[in-house]
Parts: C-alpha cells; sequence; structure tokens
C-alpha cells in the first residue's frame, strides 16, 4: 500500500510516549488490582449493574419508556412524547439518530450570546400549531444536538470532581478542557463539575432528568416547575394540567418519575466492547496509534470512580454498586473547542460558546451518524473535522500509513 512519506517520520516520534504510556496504563492497572477496584459491568442486555434489583430497574425502564400524552402534561411545546423515544439504540437508555434544535444570536454591541427569545431550544412539536415554534432570521447562530447515550452515566456521576480536575492537569495547555462547576438542583444549588450534556450542563443524573423532562417533553417537576414559552410567549391557554404535573410524593420528593429515570441510568450498564475485533491484531494496533497521534488526550480511555460510600458534595454519595469501578469511556468529560463548536452558551459562560464536551466513544460502534449534530457519517471524515484543540491529532491522522488507518478505524469499530 502506498505511504505517506512523513509517515515513518510520525511512527518514530510517537514510539516513545507510546510506550510510556502503556507502560504507564499497565502501572496503574496493577495499582488499581490491588486497591481493590474492578471492571464495572459492561453489556447491551437491559440487565442491572446492580444498583437496582431487575425487577425495580425494569419497573424504572418501563417509566422510561412510557409514551405521555396531553393529559400528563405533555408540551405545549415539546421535542417527544417519551425518553425512549430519543433514547433506545441498541436498547433503550442509549442514542438515537434524534436531534434538538438550538438558536440565538451575537448582541451587536457586546458580542456576547443571546438566546432565542424563550431559550435556545427551540422544541419541533406542539400541541396547537398556533404555538409552534420556529427559527427567525434574528438568530442566525443555530446548531442541532444528538441525542446521548445514557447508558453506563450511573458511573459518570460517580467521578470525582477531583479525578476530572486530575486529568485536566496532565493535559497540555493546548489542549487542556475547561471544567465548569454547575448547580445541583436537587441539593439546593450546591455544584459539581458538570459532565452531562454537549455543553456539560449537569452534574446530576437527577438533575439532567428534570431538565430534560421540561425541555424535551414539556413536564414539568418540582425541580423545573415552571412550562416553557413558545419563542417568550405563553402557553398557559394550553396547559391544562396544573404545575408541577410531575409532582412529589412522600417517597420521591422531588418526583416518581424523575427519580425512576435518574435511577434507570444508574442502572445500566456501561457499553461494551465488541469482543472479536477488540481481540483482533489490527484493532490492538490501532488502539496504540490512537493513543499515539493523541486522541487519548481528550478521549480518556480509562477512569476510575470514586469509592462506594464516598462523599462528592452536593448530597451525592456513592452507591455500593457504582463505586470503585474501572471504566472505559474515552472522555475525559471536559469541554473543548474542536472547531465544531455550535456558538451556544448554557452554564458555562462566555468562554464555552465554542466548546462542547468530549463525547465518549464507548457504544460508537452503535452510531451511524456522529459529531454533536450528526451531520458527519463516516468515522475518517469525524476525525479530519476536528480542528483548533483537536488539530494536532487530525493532522498526525492524515500523516499516517494506510496501515496504521486502517487498524485505529478497527480499533474505533470496536468500541
Amino acid at each position: 500500500m502506498a505511504r505517506s512519506h512523513s509517515a515513518p517520520r510520525v511512527a518514530r516520534r510517537a514510539r516513545l510516549p507510546l510506550l510510556n504510556t502503556l507502560a504507564g496504563l499497565s502501572l496503574l492497572a496493577g495499582i488499581a488490582a490491588a486497591a481493590g477496584l474492578v471492571e464495572a459491568p459492561s453489556g447491551f442486555d437491559s440487565t442491572t449493574n446492580g444498583f437496582e434489583s431487575q425487577t425495580q430497574m425494569d419497573l424504572d425502564r418501563a417509566t422510561f419508556e412510557e409514551v405521555d400524552g396531553v393529559a400528563q402534561g405533555l408540551g405545549p411545546v415539546y421535542n417527544a412524547a417519551s425518553c425512549g423515544t430519543c433514547h433506545g439504540n441498541p436498547v433503550t437508555g442509549g442514542s438515537s439518530q434524534v436531534t434538538e434544535l438550538r438558536a440565538g444570536h451575537s448582541d451587536p454591541h457586546t458580542g456576547a450570546f443571546v438566546d432565542a427569545p424563550g431559550g435556545s431550544l427551540i422544541n419541533d412539536r406542539a400541541i396547537d400549531a398556533s404555538i409552534q415554534e420556529r427559527v427567525t432570521l434574528a438568530d442566525p447562530i443555530r446548531t442541532l444536538r444528538s441525542s446521548t447515550s445514557a447508558l453506563g452515566d450511573g458511573f459518570v456521576e460517580a467521578i470525582a470532581d477531583s479525578t476530572l480536575l486530575g486529568i485536566q492537569a496532565q493535559q497540555p495547555p493546548g489542549q487542556r478542557g475547561l471544567a465548569i462547576q454547575v448547580p445541583v438542583g436537587e441539593a439546593n444549588g450546591a455544584t459539581r463539575i458538570g459532565r452531562f450534556g454537549w455543553k456539560d450542563q449537569h452534574a446530576s443524573l437527577v438533575s439532567f432528568s428534570a431538565d430534560a423532562y421540561l425541555n424535551e417533553m414539556g413536564i414539568t417537576s418540582p425541580l423545573q416547575p415552571h412550562e416553557n414559552t413558545s419563542m417568550g410567549n405563553s402557553v398557559a391557554a394550553f396547559d391544562t394540567v396544573a404545575d408541577p404535573e410531575s409532582p412529589p410524593t412522600t417517597a420521591h420528593p422531588v418526583s416518581d418519575d424523575v427519580d425512576a429515570f435518574a435511577n434507570f441510568m444508574r442502572s445500566t450498564k456501561a457499553p461494551p466492547r465488541d469482543a472479536v475485533i477488540a481481540a483482533s491484531p489490527d484493532a490492538q494496533n490501532g488502539q496504540r496509534v490512537f493513543v499515539a497521534i493523541g486522541c487519548a488526550t481528550c478521549h480518556t480511555p480509562d477512569l476510575q470512580t470514586a469509592p462506594a460510600g464516598a462523599s462528592l458534595g452536593a448530597g451525592y454519595v456513592v452507591p455500593p454498586a457504582l463505586g470503585g469501578k474501572v471504566i472505559h469511556p474515552y472522555s475525559d468529560f471536559l469541554l473543548h473547542d474542536v472547531g465544531t463548536g455550535d456558538g451556544i452558551v448554557q452554564n458555562g459562560g462566555p468562554a464555552s460558546r465554542n466548546m462542547l464536551r468530549t463525547p465518549p466513544l464507548w457504544g460508537l460502534r452503535t452510531k451511524d451518524r456522529l459529531m454533536h449534530d450528526l451531520l458527519t457519517v463516516t468515522r475518517t471524515e469525524a476525525i479530519l473535522r476536528h480542528n483548533n484543540q483537536a488539530r494536532s491529532a487530525a493532522q498526525r491522522f492524515q500523516q499516517l500509513s494506510d496501515s496504521d488507518r486502517a487498524a485505529l478505524l478497527t480499533f474505533l469499530s470496536s468500541l
């Protein structure tokens, strides 16, 4: 096969740091084993990771999949009638081809981002045609956002802030991610480092669930008690169910539904690798190439959750089933500018405008559309779309030999 003229030099430059990295990973693996850490359970088999009993997980999954109607508070503006509509591939809790639409504009005087009327989220559906939301010419900043997988997110919630900050500190200045402190609604606004959503806008699965219940389904809860508007205009005339539409109960002070969503996600296993492909020499070589060209700087292969019983702030205590586990998300869960930023500001302030969370690559093989907007459909094109903080990794990919490039793509096919 033809080779890039610079490929041998890239390979030689990468070899020593790669060997050092692999040696370090082996050492860490030994330390982890000595500390009693174990691999997090993985699989697309819809069975519990141990956080809940299988019976309870199945009940919570049914709530996650339940299709709500207007009588349950759906809308008046919304995107989908159930969580499962957007999170279902290859099993409930996974990702999908479904996107949401966001829009806004820059302030002509300050340059600051300004939401479209009523908020940057433009709901795709409404229970009455007269309140359908639409983007206008006044908001030229537009983006699609894909539905992310929630599988394994219970383990992500159980990662200590200090672990994420430790990864950040080890990143070269030019590739260093942004960690943002975000309020946890169920903890009276106490903060943790954000890790859920494309802008790291949430740090807990309860807050994440309540946000999605309102913004994707239009159903209010004690954490999100106020209905969205239709482009800034009240929808009260179309809202027949008293707020909060998912009320608190004695057992669930947030709400039965919101807690069920969060507990279901906490019970899911991590996305597994394809064992056959992962064991192949090409995939193993591809994993080494992945590290050597710098992809692992942001797509961190291995993380560990805090010990069971550890208090991580904002009222969160690590559950026994989720503590002391090693996971392989291929993400640092930090915000980065890789040249594909959508221009939208949420919890991260102006600095985050063109930043997005490093998307976890576990479960990548279940996706046929890629990047935050799903506008890229091959892995090669997705890599080459990287720029800015990821420019050097994309350039090294271009300089790889044909065989190393094929090996890297085989490795990605195993995730």
